[in-house]
């Protein structure tokens, strides 16, 4: 039993390398030297706490790492950060935590690229078919935009092709590309690939409401798919499957 107990022991005493000895050493070190970081607030705002899994209040923090000597800061050792600080949790996180959107952002940015596929489809075709336009009009609702109306759809319709110049049933100029990337390509990291599609498939409703896809609305389709970094191959077999399935 007395040789059992020493083993037990002079396992105990050799955890990780360190003899007993040595780690009470250790901790008496600890106690009189240390580390402590000063930090102090550089900005603040809202953001997307990974932590908390929502929308929280943030403050960005730089710091300045010392030595200390009895609790005392007696040498600077660098600086540290910038990190960002959550209200709530008080945990801290790597600045990229900014880059992902707040939900209400998220909920905009959603909003606004749906309406603007909505209105690509339309002007590629489809303003004249009452179809194509309740049907725009019912899907721009769901993603936010509560009192749009098929009316309203079409006069900006209008507006856009005065504005540009462009004839229904061109391809997708130079212009609303731009306009599609702007809406989507900041959208896009942040949407898992099933609501990318989504998106796509949503605009490929719209042009088959009135009939099969016309070549300009297959461009701009396609347009979208880039722009949800969809791989053309993708794109090419979701608007097939969208145009197999009936309304």
């Amino acid at each position: 039993m007395t040789t059992g107990r020493r083993e037990h022991n002079g396992l105990v005493a050799h955890i990780s390398g360190i003899p007993v000895q040595a780690a009470r050493s250790m901790r008496r070190v600890s106690r009189v030297l240390g580390a402590r970081t000063a930090w102090t607030v550089v900005g603040d705002g809202e953001f997307f706490c990974p932590g908390c899994g929502g929308d929280r209040n943030y403050q960005r923090l730089t710091g300045r790492r010392r030595i200390t000597f009895l609790g005392l800061p007696v040498l600077p050792r660098g600086e540290s950060g910038p990190v960002v600080e959550c209200a709530a949790c008080r945990h801290h996180y790597g600045t990229d935590a900014l880059d992902h959107p707040t939900t209400v952002r998220f909920s905009a940015m959603l909003r606004d690229a749906v309406h603007t596929v909505a209105l690509a489809i339309l002007a590629a075709g489809g303003t004249c078919s009452r179809p194509a336009l309740e049907t725009a009009a019912y899907t721009v609702r769901l993603a936010g935009f509560d009192d749009c109306t098929e009316e309203q759809l079409s006069a900006l319709v209008a507006a856009l092709e005065a504005d540009t110049g462009r004839v229904l049933g061109e391809p997708c100029a130079a212009g609303l590309a731009i306009e599609l990337h702007e809406a989507l390509d900041p959208l896009a990291p942040h949407l898992a690939p099933t609501g990318r599609e989504a998106i796509l498939l949503q605009g490929a409703r719209i042009a088959l409401a009135d009939g099969p896809y016309t070549p300009a609305e297959r461009d701009v389709l396609a347009t979208v798919g880039a722009a949800l970094t969809i791989c053309s191959e993708d794109v090419t077999r979701l608007l097939l499957a969208a145009a197999r399935t009936p309304s």
